[in-house]
């Protein structure tokens, strides 16, 4: 399938060398490089980028991802001070941290992200700090470790709507995913909460709008749309180029649903100008 001219961007890899070269000096990854994504020469010539800790494996199969499913990598302690020193040298003001699924790890990694996050505040706590994370397999302990964090928003993407699942995430569960997001705002009612979901990948528009209603029944403040653009020939294929009028059309219908911010065009992804969200309309 040939893409629209709406999708016409175009990656600069030389704008990215400067901040490649200091992840890798720094032992850092980024899903930025992990998961191919399109606006990363946008991101790295500015110096922002999206931290992945605990390595750059996943335990889980997902056929959208094209983050390595190799086997994960030893738990790092010294991360979050790696991390925090970063942070401090690129002198960012809003930091996003992911992680991938950690399930061969009992916390699922929450206890590490709930350090690297103390990290960062404690060196300065006017650093806004955003939470991408794995359901954790719905474990209440995980849940409750990053809910107690000092963090700014927590995100846990939906990613797609639930009749897609057993193709294309057989180890998710979208409701398990919609209690993680229910959880969190219930064991803090002083985070932000955020989820994203990609379009193209043969959603009907109805099955959308219900994902719509199922978050917010959650709580759940913030909202990415964006489309999905297959990493490789490997991966599942796109079955539908979403028009930006389309994408438009979903973001002013998701904020009659209720949600205090969205973000929905082509090239939105769910930490995409993640600072915006916190910021005044």
């Amino acid at each position: 399938m040939e893409k629209p001219s709406w999708l016409n961007k175009k990656i600069n890899l030389a704008a990215c060398h400067e901040m490649k070269d200091f992840l890798r000096v720094s032992k850092l990854h980024t899903v930025c490089e992990e998961s191919l994504c399109p606006n990363i020469s946008e991101c790295f010539s500015e110096g922002v980028a999206t931290f992945m800790i605990l390595g750059g494996n996943c335990t889980r199969g997902c056929k959208f991802c094209a983050v390595n499913k190799e086997k994960p990598s030893i738990i790092d302690w010294n991360e979050p001070k790696r991390l925090a020193k970063a942070v401090k040298e690129l002198n960012l003001h809003y930091v996003v941290i992911t992680s991938p699924a950690r399930d061969d790890i009992s916390d699922g990694g929450a206890e590490l992200f709930y350090r690297t996050i103390e990290e960062i505040k404690n060196m300065d706590n006017s650093i806004k700090v955003e939470i991408l994370i794995p359901d954790f397999l719905g474990k209440s302990e995980a849940l409750i470790k990053v809910a107690s964090s000092k963090a700014d928003v927590i995100s846990h993407n939906l990613e797609t709507v639930p009749f897609l699942y057993a193709d294309i995430r057989p180890q998710a569960d979208y409701k398990r995913s919609l209690a993680v997001l229910k959880a969190l705002k219930e064991l803090n009612r002083n985070i932000f909460t955020k989820s994203g979901i990609m379009l193209g990948l043969g959603e009907e528009e109805k099955q959308i709008l219900d994902v719509f209603c199922d978050l917010r029944k959650s709580e759940c403040d913030f909202l990415t749309l964006g489309q999905y653009l297959a990493p490789s020939s490997k991966h599942y294929p796109v079955k539908e180029y979403i028009t930006p009028d389309k994408f438009r059309f979903l973001e002013k219908t998701a904020y009659n649903f209720g949600f205090k911010k969205v973000k929905s065009s082509p090239y939105v992804r769910s930490s995409y100008q993640a600072s915006q969200f916190l910021k005044p309309a």
